[in-house]
């Protein structure tokens, strides 16, 4: 994977109203697909194809970033170990749409797993398989994502990711991430704290089902370490460590990510990540009953529930065999419940 796309250099111009269609080579394409929840928004991702059948493995980009452009590729990307799925985040370069934080656009990556498992077959190997991996922004999507959806990925890879979007808002001392916040999210910590709880994965993870490997610069500027390790933190408070292998890099870091990393250091975070990808080949399953963290919605294989407000946050109890299911939240606020098996 190339970890310079997670980089925050570049703020690319919008061309939502110049689509051309999909576009394809042997081993690159540039698709158009809809979201599943609002058929008006268009997304578009980047599907690379290796040379045989593959596992799927979706990324998204960094905060202010977006795909990269169409390029006709005659030869397998990387390695060629998997069908590597890049997604255009809602209202960035080449998606309609409105950011909003980890809201409905974490849906518009499941819309895109989908997409690809249709029109894809004969590239994937087991389209049930599927791996998550992202940096930055989007390492705040991992984070989210594998809360929201705790038995989709196979595993995941959180790369300088925010975990607690409160505490990165404070820490942006000079409102270059604040001001997207502001309207991604609709508001301020301080005017609503549980809007910024829905989106941050500190809060959902005690959903935590899928394989996670972490990556983090020790002295990373604008996303500072803090969020991995309080990450790691609750996560051996919950007993959930077993789930989580981590590396912090030492010394790296600057206004850039990797700033100051050795050649050394990020081969060990690339070989890392597939470790923990090789180790993991089954889908999660949730088990029969339990309870999960609601963050604005969950969406599991066997059931749903969405609130009436992205911005709320409640906690389920289930018991499919019985099909009963408690909804518990402060303040009360409405949902819809469905079963999908």
């Amino acid at each position: 994977m190339d970890y310079e796309r997670y980089e925050d250099r570049i703020r690319p111009d919008n061309e939502q109203a110049v689509f051309r269609g999909n576009r394809y080579s042997p081993y690159c394409d540039l698709i158009y697909y809809t979201s599943s929840r609002n058929p008006a928004v268009r997304l578009a991702m980047r599907v690379l194809k290796p040379a045989k059948p593959a596992p799927m493995l979706v990324t998204t980009h960094g905060w202010h970033m977006s795909i990269p452009e169409f390029v006709y590729m005659d030869e397998p990307y990387g390695e060629g170990k998997y069908v590597v799925v890049e997604v255009d985040m809602r209202g960035r370069a080449f998606s309609t749409g409105s950011p909003d934080c980890n809201g409905w656009e974490l849906l518009d990556i499941i819309d895109a797993v989908a997409y690809v498992r249709q029109h894809y077959e004969a590239c994937l190997i087991e389209p049930d398989v599927v791996y998550f991996e992202a940096g930055s922004g989007g390492g705040g999507n991992a984070y989210a994502l594998i809360g929201k959806f705790p038995d989709f990925f196979a595993a995941a890879t959180a790369m300088c990711g925010i975990t607690d979007y409160a505490v990165w808002y404070e820490q942006d001392e000079i409102g270059e991430f604040r001001d997207e916040l502001d309207i991604w999210i609709g508001c301020s910590p301080d005017d609503d704290a549980m809007a910024y709880r829905s989106r941050s994965g500190l809060e959902v993870l005690p959903n935590l089902l899928t394989p996670l490997f972490i990556a983090h610069g020790q002295t990373d500027i604008r996303v500072p370490v803090e969020h991995a390790r309080m990450y790691r933190e609750r996560a051996r408070m919950l007993g959930l460590e077993e789930k989580i292998s981590y590396l912090e890099l030492e010394g790296v870091g600057t206004r850039e990510h990797w700033g100051g990393a050795t050649h050394e250091q990020m081969r060990a975070m690339a070989e890392l990540s597939e470790q923990n990808r090789q180790r993991f080949h089954s889908p999660i399953t949730i088990p029969e009953q339990g309870s999960f963290i609601v963050a604005g919605y969950l969406m599991t294989k066997r059931f749903s529930v969405v609130l009436d407000s992205l911005d709320r946050v409640a906690v389920i109890e289930y018991d499919l065999p019985g099909n009963t299911f408690r909804l518990r939240s402060e303040p009360n606020c409405g949902y819809t419940i469905t079963r999908r098996d």
